[in-house]
């Protein structure tokens, strides 16, 4: 059961979709200070700095779910999270609530289950994936929100079992007793998946299963991207892609960054701050680093 929450968990954030000592080592950046494509842009890391921040801060773009052999924790990435006092993901990580929390938004409202979203093809088709390739009887997930469903596949498609950079980060915020705090609440950040209709969820659960090569190139695509720290190429990957949520883009991704700059900036500007958020957010010309350029803060890419 505790690797079947935390698969949701991963899952549920990974949609929404993919540092606290003063340091005295100067990290490294490249000069160019542009919301540049090419090379500037192929960075995880960067260092946030001006408008009258005392100290930078820095913001690392994130995968929600990777193979552990993938996940890389760089001398860069450790110095930069050294530095800041406090760490900022998406979520509090690190709520003792917070799994209530995102379980009382799991279910369906209004009586909906998968088996009435789905034809009776397509409903047969992912419970015998997910008790396959998961263990688990769709009969018992069947009146989960089918986004959180399909959160399940995952591993699947990774073929592993995934590891995250969040739950690394929490881990050295406790060993370096760092508070770590989230942009949003889950009540706040479930509330965004509330708005995307039963249907056009349902009709993805079905696609990653009856697509499953196309699903699987698809996020191999997307890791190799990720591992190239090309966040603009990722981001115009991310959505073009066809087992997202295109149409909500502006919901998912450009109104959340909005949303989430006065809450960086106030952080920052109380005290430097490692600010982890899906890498999806970071590229573009409505992505966080250019909104907190427009802002009049320097934002440069970090060496790793």
């Amino acid at each position: 059961m505790t690797m079947f929450r935390t698969l949701l968990l991963a899952g549920a954030l990974a949609f929404t979709s993919l540092s606290t000592q003063a340091q005295k080592t100067k990290i490294k950046t490249k000069t160019a200070d542009k919301p540049a494509t090419a090379a500037a842009a192929n960075s995880l890391l960067w260092e946030v700095s001006g408008k009258g921040l005392a100290q930078p801060s820095y913001i690392y773009g994130t995968i929600h779910l990777i193979c552990p052999q993938d996940l890389q924790v760089t001398e860069p990435m450790k110095r930069a999270f050294g530095s800041s006092k406090q760490v900022v993901m998406e979520l509090d990580m690190d709520s003792p609530t917070m799994m209530q929390e995102m379980q009382a938004g799991m279910m369906m409202t209004d009586g909906q289950t998968l088996e009435k979203l789905l034809p009776a093809a397509d409903y047969t088709r992912v419970g015998d994936y997910l008790k396959a390739k998961a263990g688990i009887p769709i009969a018992q997930l069947g009146m989960l929100k089918p986004f959180i469903v399909t959160s399940i596949m995952y591993p699947a498609l990774l073929g592993c079992t995934p590891a995250s950079y969040e739950t690394t980060f929490v881990k050295l915020a406790q060993e370096q007793h760092k508070e770590v705090t989230g942009l949003e609440s889950v009540q706040e950040q479930m509330g965004f998946f509330d708005k995307i209709p039963y249907a056009v969820q349902s009709k993805m659960l079905a696609d990653m299963v009856t697509k499953e090569a196309e699903a699987k190139q698809e996020f191999q695509q997307l890791l190799t991207l990720y591992k190239a720290q090309n966040i603009e190429e990722l981001r115009t990957v991310s959505s073009k892609s066809s087992f997202g949520f295109q149409e909500y883009e502006q919901l998912l991704l450009d109104g959340r960054n909005q949303q989430w700059i006065a809450r960086i900036e106030k952080q920052a500007a109380a005290q430097p701050t490692f600010f982890a958020v899906g890498a999806a957010h970071l590229g573009g010309t409505q992505g966080v680093l250019n909104l907190l350029r427009q802002q009049g803060y320097s934002v440069k890419p970090v060496l790793q």
